[in-house]
């Protein structure tokens, strides 16, 4: 048996605040909500959902666990992913890969990513 990773939680101490960015970056909506736990659809059949738990007390310093994502104009996924509430924190290279580290409004970082075929025009 092995398992299949269906949702990835984020702590928040607002988790309906922090909605309004992950839908619109995600281009998803909420699809229940329980109060202090909302869950986030599906991007597209199998991605994974994404949950929003509320917290009495804010994480302090890096998240111990984020998400990466892959997109083919980081540049682009960037700015739209600021203009929404984002702010950017670093930018990271190794051969064949390229990202971005981000903070949601709540300061969880994640990172976007672009992979150098996606760069060149290439299709993989």
């Amino acid at each position: 048996m092995a398992l299949d990773i269906g949702m990835i939680t984020i702590d928040t101490r607002d988790p309906r605040r922090l909605a309004e960015f992950w839908t619109r970056a995600l281009g998803v909506r909420v699809e229940h909500d329980w109060g202090e736990f909302l869950v986030l659809g599906r991007a597209r059949e199998g991605g994974v959902q994404l949950g929003l738990q509320q917290v009495a007390d804010p994480v302090e310093g890096k998240n111990r666990l984020h998400f990466d994502a892959h997109v083919a104009d980081r540049a682009a996924e960037v700015r739209r992913l600021v203009e929404l509430g984002a702010t950017e924190v670093a930018e990271h290279a190794v051969p064949g890969l390229r990202w971005t580290v981000l903070a949601d409004p709540d300061g969880n970082q994640f990172c976007v990513g672009q992979p150098e075929w996606a760069q060149e025009g290439g299709a993989g």
